[in-house]
């Protein structure tokens, strides 16, 4: 056994657990109980003790092709072995070139420009920054404005929270956030649309309120405005019908910049590359992270209408246009593994299988209406969202408890307050679906 292989392995007993502060863990109570992984392989995981845990989050919903794929892997190692880090101020590599066009190729309308990050967080602060300097280069610098939306996330970074509409999240940093953001309200309308098979009918008309921000602050101070076209982190709330076509005919009415947060719904989610594909609506600025290298290695990006790239570099005078990027950009590991895992969706036809697959799902899902405690169930693509009533005076407690359960059961599910999100890796079958499903089922019903 390889030393990696016996770090991975070692029990919780024999690690000291005081000395990492978790992300968004609560630290205490999960080193009293620690929930270990070890290893993994296609739907599995696989813990420190050896019990399977079928993946129904593709980790982080980002593990899209699923886990220590071979292809993947060998790429990664054979980039380590070539070339581990090359600068990528005034310098470059062929890896991040050949990313770049290979996935120029994918993106919808005259999306075809793309610069590199690191992460989904990265990428929101990167296109806020983009969207002010084009604003710049065309000499409309009192654009400065961003409008987000109630519920939407955005990352961690302090432009991601300002725009982002999670109230924990934001209340923590409240004091130094950006200024000049406006947030449209959320699209969630439980009284209309609760056990909406795909998109609700009810709520394009909130795209409006766009219009009341514009009547407010005047459309010529806004610069854009971004928003997820399925707000995933917050509890899989899908966009209605006509909602996203209404936001997009209202920014080129007034000239701002739409921008389409897709870390969680790009590279096959929905059973298209991208959101925009599968609602016919193509924005400015998409972010991207998470499937864009299968999560072998961090790496997000930027993609960039023609247009507002031409504007920004090409009106610039000579020397650096864009006075931002990271050490880590287009590194070329990331970039290898990004090249592996567009081979692996291509020549397994995994955005097409997720897109067969998602009336299955659908039907899966939604055969649990009528659980104890299910107020909602809500679908699209190969995504699931199941809400629970929550438990009077301890809001999340019943998520969590069910989430506990099911990882105790073999199934490892995601869960955001009462919301229990499912987002499996798209080589999931029928048979793993049942499993998946049945397992949450029996916890919920499990869990007072």
């Amino acid at each position: 056994m390889t030393e990696t292989a016996t770090i991975a392995n070692a029990l919780a007993s024999e690690l000291s657990l005081e000395e990492l502060w978790m992300p968004f863990t609560a630290n205490r109570a999960f080193k009293r109980a620690p929930r270990l992984l070890a290893s993994a392989s296609g739907m599995y995981y696989t813990t420190v003790d050896g019990r399977r845990v079928l993946d129904g989050t593709a980790g982080l919903w980002c593990v899209n092709a699923g886990h220590c794929r071979e292809p993947i892997v060998r790429a990664v190692q054979e980039a380590a072995a070539t070339l581990d880090f090359a600068p990528g101020f005034q310098l470059g590599h062929p890896y991040s070139f050949i990313l770049a066009e290979r996935v120029a190729e994918m993106l919808p309308g005259d999306l075809d420009h793309v610069f590199f990050v690191n992460s989904g967080s990265e990428a929101v602060d990167s296109a806020l920054k983009i969207a002010m300097a084009y604003f710049q280069s065309k000499g409309e610098t009192q654009r400065v404005r961003f409008v987000g939306r109630l519920r939407g996330y955005h990352g961690v970074g302090f432009g991601g929270i300002s725009v982002g509409g999670i109230e924990p999240n934001r209340r923590a940093y409240m004091a130094q956030l950006l200024p000049q953001v406006d947030h449209l309200p959320h699209t969630h309308d439980l009284a209309r649309n609760a056990f909406s098979r795909g998109q609700p009918a009810h709520g394009a008309e909130l795209a409006d309120d766009l219009e009341r921000i514009i009547r407010e602050r005047g459309a010529e101070t806004i610069a854009a405005v971004i928003v997820e076209p399925m707000a995933g982190s917050t509890g899989v709330l899908v966009p209605p019908k006509g909602y996203l076509k209404r936001l997009r005919e209202l920014c080129d009415k007034h000239g701002i910049l739409l921008i389409f947060d897709e870390v969680i719904t790009g590279f096959g989610r929905l059973g298209a590359p991208f959101a925009a594909d599968y609602f016919d609506v193509v924005p400015d600025l998409m972010t991207v992270a998470k499937g864009l290298t299968n999560a072998a290695v961090p790496m997000g990006a930027v993609f960039v209408r023609h247009g507002v790239y031409d504007t920004v570099v090409n009106s610039a005078p000579a020397g650096i246009e864009l006075f931002h990027g990271y050490t880590y950009s287009g590194h070329p590991l990331a970039a290898a593994a990004g090249l592996a895992t567009l081979d692996v969706y291509e020549s397994e036809g995994l955005f097409e299988r997720a897109a067969s697959l998602a009336p299955y799902w659908e039907d899966a899902l939604h055969s649990l209406r009528g659980v104890t405690h299910v107020v909602d169930i809500r679908n699209l693509g190969l995504v699931g969202g199941i809400e629970l009533e929550p438990r009077a005076g301890a809001p999340g407690a019943r998520g969590f408890e069910v989430f506990v359960d099911c990882f105790n059961r073999g199934v490892l599910a995601r869960v955001t307050g009462d919301i229990i999100a499912l987002s499996p890796p798209l080589i999931i079958d029928k048979r793993q679906i049942d499993e998946l499903i049945g397992t949450i089922g029996a916890a919920i019903k499990a869990i007072a």
